[in-house]
């Protein structure tokens, strides 16, 4: 067995049995390149298992991310169709290891989107619509403590995604200023804007597309784009609700259970 697929395997039978694990790094070298051909395979088992590609997502593309989890760059991993949750669905706790969420904005490409040049211009040309989303995360490592090569390998700690139910088309709409509330059970926890997430959000998928390209990859049209949250991620639990209002973009909210 090769150290790609006994770092996959590890991470997916996280996932099965609900308890998470030390991270990969603490028993074996882990490179950037060695943690994205993990990621890989991880999301590859996925697909295999029926689960087609239907998107990606950014993370730790804010400052009070990066602080939150003493990471110092953006990452990005893939979305499966098993995590698309629709509007108003309660979301299982039990489901997950240890569920968080935060607000992101979302982009429905209408074109694909590839090469090493492309830029946050092309990026809002080639978008159908823009959703408030929120992003369910799942760290397969305990506590949520990892490095860098750690959360890439682990797909980024993608678990779940819930688009608003109002799509808008981004021209005319400057996502830089696009503000959004997050609440838990009434209460305001975090405020954030568009600008939070590498200055526009845009410019996060941007940024995504030409990482892409370093690996021979690009995103497809009627790919979902998470750019990355806005605030810090919130632990939730059962009996918890989340509430995500965006400026123009509607409200996103979860119950969970």
């Amino acid at each position: 067995m090769t150290a790609v697929s006994e770092f996959a395997d590890k991470l997916l039978d996280a996932v099965k049995v609900r308890q998470g694990l030390a991270p990969l790094s603490d028993t074996m070298d882990l490179d950037e390149a060695t943690a994205l051909d993990v990621q890989q395979a991880v999301v590859q088992a996925r697909v295999d298992a029926g689960f087609p590609i239907v998107g990606a997502k950014l993370g730790l593309t804010s400052k009070a991310k990066q602080q939150q989890m003493s990471v110092d760059r953006p990452l990005y991993g893939w979305l499966t169709s098993d995590m698309q949750i629709d509007v108003a669905v309660p979301v299982v706790c039990s489901d997950y290891i240890q569920p968080r969420v935060e607000p992101e904005i979302a982009f429905l490409l209408g074109r694909d989107l590839e090469g090493k040049t492309v830029t946050a211009a092309q990026v809002l040309a080639a978008t159908e619509a823009c959703f408030g989303a929120i992003d369910v995360l799942d760290s397969r490592y305990t506590g949520y403590k990892f490095t860098f090569n750690d959360v890439t390998a682990d797909n980024a700690s993608s678990a779940g995604f819930v688009l608003g139910g109002t799509a808008v088309d981004p021209y005319g709409l400057d996502l830089r200023l696009t503000g959004c509330v997050l609440e838990k059970n009434g209460e305001l926890v975090h405020t954030a804007a568009g600008a939070s997430v590498m200055g526009h959000p845009a410019a996060a998928v941007a940024w995504l597309v030409r990482k892409l390209a370093e690996r021979g990859q690009g995103l497809q049209a009627g790919h979902v784009v998470m750019a990355g949250g806005m605030t810090e991620a919130v632990t939730v639990a059962p009996g918890d609700t989340v509430v995500a209002r965006f400026a123009h973009l509607g409200t996103v909210e979860i119950p969970f259970r």
